[in-house]
């Protein structure tokens, strides 16, 4: 058969070829250094047969594809290393089923059945055991069997090895990777690709945790333990990312919102939904009235809609049945055979106060907001702090115009939605853009105005100097959005802001208005919603700023602090004068030594501490510390009054003072 290189060049090879037979025939060298290949655009190994006509490059250590190689041969590693764990502590190596052990972002895992159930306590064991097979250097061989002798390897002993047998194409071929022999080796059910051999793999990994996770990510089947992994080419690499993980547990929303008493979710109200602390509620409403405040000067009216709605509401928008198993359960009456659903989303509602009177197209465009708290039901092994829950509160509007009026439109939520970003400092995010994919059945709507949305909307971004990619299979049902992803402190990517383009939901719900000709015409239909939800973007920004808010999103923004009783009545006179001046101020007056209260306000992350003794209440002054900054002296109270209000009420980043 024939095969080409790179450059064009064609190669007579025999019919089963390998990549390691191409490297051998064009050097020793090629030869020593390869690893894998790309095989028309696939990442393949050594060992796979080539397929006829194939174009191939030959890969070595210094190509990005040499990461998925060995995390995915680390996975095998992993996996032998627990069958000899259990096999010294005295089990059969074979009683420890496996699942499946892929590549992920950054690593590797394995679903493993095991004897006895492990814990991170024997992580160290294990990765010592994996290290020394990186040592021993095991090849890799790759044999193919007929289904079944497949079939027959696993069935009565393994039924994960079984069930993913079963489920394969009676076409499609069943190989395998064994990595030493038979004795002293390891053999995987596996398409591949991997390293040559064991010892091609560098060590710089590390094992990070355990956790549950259900066969085949379904609640009803068994729980199998998830053993997790990073792996990287270099020490360096390592020692970065860990150091982010170690600061990733220091920043977590969960730990700091009880340590700043900010949320709470409580069992007996219900998993994910959430009770917000007065401190964590000074964030929210702050966060409320910053939106509230750019959408009333660009044109928004407010609207309030209820929490639930008539089923029939949201079967006209497709919302039910397209997301049935992620809504809450109807709620149905047998007097007038009424059935109401828990709002998952607010579009609806805006649109039935869009269609309660007849429109004109001197009303459009009409911007209808809210802060509307919608309901899904995740389920309960998604649900994650504040970033998933079961009830939240989205910055909801709905923009309903002209087709003409849609660009235009389009550029003024994108500045919206950059002004947000510019405010809280999230300077680093990319966008993109969500279109259809053709093949699928769960969009609705005609494939001319699809066309036309996703046309609009690139032209949109275009003028906006936006750099995208396109997500083909990304957009709504109804119709394509665009999406940010912003990058927080630590580089983790986040996905805020959302803003779609919907011919479809005017149509099912039969919405006009009377244009310029007296005649009747179809309103387009933007959704937007900078923050999403308000319950994970302040998730996101709490880890974001590791609890350090800027002063306009602090809970308490000073302390004042008095050196000892006899400065009590000058403490409260000046948190009294704080608080009338529009900051949220206190005066902490317990009967601790000073620097223990100083500390508690550092731990509490309040920016300022206002620290007045005998002098500054004698001068009406005071020493002012700044949270990073420390000791910045002593001032007039109304220095520090002007400057702080200041950084207030515009909201800026970056304190005034220091």
């Amino acid at each position: 058969m024939t095969v080409y290189l790179p450059d064009g060049k064609a190669l007579e090879v025999p019919e089963g070829a390998t990549a390691k037979d191409i490297a051998e025939g064009i050097g020793p060298g090629l030869a020593k250094a390869a690893v894998g290949a790309l095989v028309n655009g696939e990442v393949y190994d050594l060992m796979k047969p080539l397929p006829p006509g194939a174009t191939l490059r030959i890969l070595t250590e210094k190509d990005p594809e040499y990461q998925l190689l060995f995390r995915h041969t680390l996975a095998h590693v992993l996996a032998q290393a627990v069958k000899e764990f259990f096999g010294e502590k005295g089990y059969d190596p074979e009683s420890v089923r496996l699942g499946v052990g892929p590549v992920i972002e950054k690593g590797f895992y394995y679903d493993i059945d095991a004897p006895e159930p492990l814990s991170d306590e024997d992580l160290p064991q294990i990765e010592e055991r994996m290290r020394e097979i990186l040592r021993r250097d095991l090849p890799l061989r790759r044999y193919v069997l007929p289904r079944e002798a497949a079939l027959a390897r696993y069935q009565g002993k393994d039924p994960y090895k079984t069930e993913l047998i079963l489920d394969l194409p009676e076409t499609e071929e069943i190989s395998f990777y064994q990595q030493g022999d038979d004795t002293y080796g390891f053999t995987d059910l596996c398409r591949g690709p991997h390293v040559p051999s064991t010892g091609r793999i560098p060590p710089h990994f590390k094992l990070t945790h355990v956790a549950g996770a259900y066969w085949r990510g379904d609640e009803r089947r068994p729980m199998l333990q998830r053993v997790y992994g990073v792996a990287f080419r270099t020490a360096e690499e390592l020692r970065e990312y860990l150091w982010q993980l170690e600061e990733a547990k220091r920043r977590d929303h969960r730990r700091l919102g009880r340590e700043l008493e900010l949320f709470l979710i409580d069992p007996v109200v219900g998993k994910g939904l959430v009770l917000w602390l007065p401190k964590g509620n000074v964030i929210r409403e702050e966060l409320i009235a910053f939106m509230r405040e750019e959408q009333v000067r660009r044109g928004y009216q407010l609207v309030t809609t209820p929490h639930i709605g008539g089923l029939e509401l949201y079967e006209t928008s497709g919302h039910y049945p397209y997301y049935a198993e992620s809504q809450f359960p109807p709620i149905r009456f047998t007097e007038g055979e009424e059935a109401y659903l828990l709002k998952p989303m607010n579009c609806p509602h805006h649109i039935r106060i869009y269609a309660y009177k007849k429109r004109s197209y001197r009303e459009l465009p009409l911007r209808l907001a809210e802060f509307g708290t919608v309901y899904r039901y995740e389920k309960a092994g998604e649900l994650l702090g504040l970033t998933r829950v079961r009830g939240f509160t989205q910055d909801d509007a709905h923009i309903f115009c002209t087709p003409e009026e849609v660009k235009g439109e389009f550029l003024g939520v994108l500045d919206l939605v950059l002004k947000v970003f510019a405010t809280l400092g999230l300077k680093d995010f990319r966008a993109r853009i969500g279109t259809r994919d053709p093949g699928s059945q769960k969009y609705v709507g005609d494939e001319a105005k699809w066309a036309l949305a996703e046309r609009q909307i690139e032209e949109a971004a275009l003028e906006a100097g936006l750099h995208y990619t396109l997500e083909e299979g990304d957009a709504a049902f109804y119709g394509p959005k665009l999406d940010f992803v912003v990058k927080d402190a630590l580089g983790r990517e986040w996905q805020l802001g959302t803003i779609q383009v919907d011919y479809n939901l005017p149509e099912r719900f039969g919405l006009t208005y009377v244009g310029k000709d007296g005649e009747e015409h179809r309103p387009v239909m933007l959704h937007r919603a900078p923050f999403g939800s308000l319950e994970r973007f302040i998730g996101i920004l709490i880890e974001h700023f590791a609890g350090d808010f800027p002063l306009w999103l602090s809970p308490v923004q000073a302390v004042v602090v008095p050196v000892s009783e006899k400065q009590e009545d000058y403490a409260l006179e000046v948190a009294g004068k704080l608080k009338e001046a529009g900051l949220r101020a206190e005066a902490d007056t317990r009967p601790e030594r000073m620097q223990a209260r100083i500390r508690d306000a550092e731990l509490q992350k309040v920016p300022y501490v206002l620290v007045v003794g005998e002098k500054e209440k004698a001068e009406g002054t005071v020493s002012v510390r700044r949270r990073h900054k420390g000791n910045l002296g002593a001032m007039p109270l109304a220095t520090f009054l002007e400057g702080a209000l200041k950084e207030y009420r515009e909201r800026r980043l970056e304190p005034v003072f220091g």
